[in-house]
This record gives structure tokens, sequence and C-alpha cells, in this order.
């Protein structure tokens, strides 16, 4: 698909951002002589990755790139029509360890011969200005920007739940899970908790969501909604619960605060670490881990899904209700995800589908505290969820939806047991891989300073050669065996330290390389961009 990226095209500014210094040394390839006048226009095809000799994928691809360059040129414009590869990650990597060979000479042997195929087709590239993402002049700007990120605390380490392919040995996204199988090698997908680098995408969702505006009529509509839902921007409340044995209260994110008086049982995602913590000392701790090894073998597109049958186990604990003091029995289930608001909620099965089938499955009461004129979800199994009228609720009944929400989200605010919060169902961007084949995390670990970003004078920090080191996966990154690489002394305290062992994931080096073209310092510029 060819898109036209005028209307998406911020201006010079924009993209100039005020953290970018040195941009004319990041976009070293000009779009053209000085004294061309010409009108310019930028063509780019998406790069394609070096696994092999193109096909009739590559041939379409890029025959439509061709057309709009070539049509452009006759237009009398001055066009830049660039090509490169996008060559580090984990299918160059498994191919070369499979022949016993350097994934680089693997690599860059395949981009010769796409390069003599591409040659013979005769497509209208500018071979002068050819990016390759594996070379260290190309990916010292992805530490760069990692180092940027670093600086302004949006790349940051946490401990996480992720997908995890057993036979890549390494984190996937979840773009690379599809059917609960890697795309890479069509192995089952589980989940395993690492700590790892990520992304903060997060703090820019109001802004994403935002601008988006700009793009009405521009872009389809289903492709806004879709990308809106993606962003997943809701408001709610965060609500405390107590738990009984427990100091700490839970806190629980919900957008129909509403609704409280309604909840009969609560809900702690499976895979959370609050989950481990409840059954922990409890007689149903064996239970509770076969239950959890189950529940790594789904996707959360899976576990989402309103058709599937619900599944769960009770850890005879109990939460209590903040507004009636009611005991609710304290379940672990798989349709409760552990990095989506604070992996724990209230079920009110009366006007939640999923709650509903959950507590039917578990013969957990029911009870209407919307009163919207549709039959009784505990006779009907079918959840309501109109706006109608409170009732069995205390304080908020004979209120509408609106001011009910109002009236005990003030409530608890007064009471120091909830508050107004806004959740998104994006998540940070997950870039740490346990392989050889990408950019090396620009981070170095020492004992006595933690965390020390690599000097920017000192980038590119460049791959050791692979010679000598076993790339079989086993869950961690081959580099943490790179002796004289991963060994260094800290650029604080010239202590003993150690280089981070995990590169950057692949698509790190793709998010950007239509910057790397100094095509931004012309307003008037179209770009297209051909998949």
């Amino acid at each position: 698909m060819t898109e036209d990226r005028s209307a998406q095209m911020p201006a010079p500014e924009v993209l100039q951002h005020k953290w970018l210094p040195i941009w004319d040394e990041l976009t070293p390839f000009k779009s053209g002589r000085s004294d061309d006048l010409r009108p310019k226009k930028y063509v780019l095809d998406m790069f394609p990755y070096p696994s092999g000799d193109l096909h009739m994928g590559h041939a379409e691809a890029y025959a439509l790139g061709d057309v709009l360059a070539r049509y452009w040129v006759q237009r009398g414009f001055n066009v830049l029509h660039p090509i490169g590869w996008d060559s580090f990650g984990l299918p160059a990597e498994n191919a070369a360890i499979k022949r016993g060979l350097n994934p680089k000479t693997w690599t860059y042997e395949n981009i010769e011969l796409q390069r003599s195929s591409m040659r013979r087709y005769a497509c209208s590239f500018d071979w002068d200005r050819v990016l390759i993402t594996s070379d260290p002049e190309y990916y010292k700007w992805n530490q760069w920007f990692f180092l940027k990120m670093y600086e302004k605390g949006l790349a940051y380490r946490k401990a996480s739940n992720v997908n995890w392919c057993n036979s890549c040995q390494t984190v996937l996204a979840n773009e690379q899970v599809v059917a609960g199988l890697c795309e890479r090698c069509d192995s089952a997908v589980t989940k395993k908790k690492l700590t790892q680098w990520y992304l903060k995408i997060t703090d820019y969702a109001d802004r994403l969501l935002a601008d988006m505006d700009q793009l009405e009529g521009a872009w389809p509509d289903k492709v806004l909604t879709m990308q809106r839902n993606w962003i997943g921007r809701s408001v709610g409340a965060e609500v405390e619960f107590e738990i009984e044995g427990r100091a700490e209260p839970v806190v629980i994110y919900t957008t129909r605060p509403d609704t409280l008086f309604g909840a009969t049982f609560f809900v702690v995602a499976a895979d959370s670490d609050l989950a481990y913590e409840l059954a922990k000392d409890s007689a149903h701790f064996a239970e509770f881990e076969t239950y959890l090894d189950q529940v790594k073998q789904a996707t959360e597109i899976e576990r989402l899904a309103t058709d599937r049958d619900k599944t769960g186990l009770f850890l005879n604990r109990y939460a209590i209700n903040p507004v009636n003091g009611e005991r609710l029995p304290i379940y672990v289930s798989d349709y409760v995800l552990a990095d989506y608001g604070t992996g724990a909620i209230m079920g009110v099965p009366a006007h939640d589908q999923r709650d509903l089938d959950f507590a039917k499955a578990f013969k957990l009461p029911v009870v209407t505290v919307v009163e919207t004129g549709e039959a009784d979800p505990a006779e009907t199994f079918i959840a309501t969820s109109g706006d109608g009228v409170l009732v069995n609720s205390g304080i908020l009944n004979g209120l509408t939806k609106t001011d009910a929400i109002a009236k005990i989200t003030e409530f608890l605010a007064e009471q120091d047991l909830g508050k107004v919060a806004v959740n998104y169902r994006l998540r940070d961007w997950l870039i740490s891989r346990q392989r050889y084949w990408g950019t090396p995390i620009p981070i170095i670990h020492c004992d006595a300073c933690g965390e020390v970003p690599v000097p920017a004078s000192q980038l590119p920090v460049v791959l050791p050669d692979s010679d000598g080191l076993d790339l079989t996966p086993k869950g961690a990154s081959p580099l943490g065996a790179a002796s004289n690489w991963v060994n260094v002394s800290c650029p604080n305290c010239g202590n003993a330290a150690k280089r981070d062992p995990d590169t950057m994931d692949t698509f790190v080096d793709s998010s950007w390389y239509f910057l790397r073209y100094d095509v931004v310092q012309d307003p008037v510029l179209i770009s297209f961009r051909c998949f």
C-alpha cells in the first residue's frame, strides 16, 4: 500500500525538536544540490529485510513506489527516492545460527544479493544514499535517541510479565505474537517475568489523541477509530479495597464507580505479583501454580475475548467493599490483565458481561444497582449497560449514572478511599531483546553508581564480533559472554562495571529511518511510504 504523507508531515520546526541540536549531523544525506530550484518530492519505500533474495511481494511494492517517483520526475520535480535495508533482528540471527554462520556475514551477503536484483529490476532508487540499519553509522543514532530519552526519564527498566518464545529464547512484542505463536518460528509463546527496558510512550497518549483530530478527512475514519481504540483512553476512579490479613489496601481502577454497591466479588490477575502474594501462604498454592501455568499459555487477546469460558480459582481470601463493608471473595482469573489498571478489579456482574459470565461459572451473587428497564441479569445472564437510575446503592439511589459517578467519586475522595483517574489501553514500548544481532543498549551497570549512560562522545557502542560467541538462544543475551566487550570501567567512578547485555528490538531501527534524510528542512515536501 502507498500512503500519501502530505497531510501528516509535521513542519520542520516540529521535527527539529529542541533536544536535537545536531540535526545536520543526524541527517547527512541531502535532498539535492543547493542550486537546484526544482520543487521537491520525497518518495520513501519501506526498506526490505535481507532474509534472502527479492520475491514477488517486493516486486509489487517497489513498482508502486517507482511509479510515484517517475511520475513526479516527469512533472519536473527534484525527487528523492532512497533505498536501504532494515537489517537487524531475529530472522537473520536464527538463519545464521542454523547455518553455522556469522549473522553479519549472512545479512550482508543477502544485502548484496538483493542489491543486485534491485539493480536488474531497475527501480529509480538513489544508490548514493543507501542506509543499512545494522551499520554502526546508523545504529549510533538509535543509541543517541535512547540516551536522550533516558535523560528525560522516557527510557527506563522495570520487571514485568512479557511474551516469551522458548525456541527463540527472547522477548516478543505483542505484534510478533500471532494466534499465540511466535511469528518468527511458530513456537508457542508463554509469559515470563523479566526486567526489561521500556520507552515511555504512554506519556504522549493524550497528545497522540489530540493530534489525530488534524487527520480527520485525510485518513479513513476506520483507521482513526482503530488508532483511538489502540490508545484506549478512559476516565474513571481509583478505589481502595482493604484486604483481610494484608496491611496495605489494594487499589483498583474502574470506569463505573457508580456501581460499587453492586460488587459481589474481587478478581486479581493470575499472573500478577498480588496474586502470588495472596496465594503463597494458602492451602491453594499448588493449585494456583498449576492454574498460573495454564494462564501463561494464552495471549492477551484470547484472555480478553468475551466468548471464552471464564476460569479462575478462589483464594479463600476476602476484600472489603469500601462503600458498604461487605466481604467480597477474592479470585484469581485470566480475564484480568496484570498490566491494565492495577491488575485487580471489583466484579459487578449485573452490569459487566465478563463479570456476569464469571459469576455464572462460580455461582456468585448478581445484584442490580442500575435500573435500566431491561430484564433482570440474574435471570437472563445478560448484563445491562444503559445509563438508567441507581437502585440498591445507598446514598446514590435515584441518581442518574453521571450524577452518581460524580457523587461517589467525591465521597471516596472525602474519605481518602479513592480519586479521579485516567487510564490507557496503550502500553509502554518494550524494546529489550536477549539476542546478539541488534543495537547494543548504551547503558553501563556499576555496583556503586547504578545505571550510567554511555557518554555521547563514545557512541556508537559497536557490537563485538560474534566469532567465539555461542549465539544459541539461552534466555540471556550472548553479549554477556563477550568478556572483552561487556567488562568496562564506569564512566563516573572508574570502578569495574559491565555493559548492558541486551540489544534493541528491530522495530527501533525501522521507526525513524525516514528522518535520516535531510527532507524536513523544506516545508513543501510530500513523502510517500510503500508497504
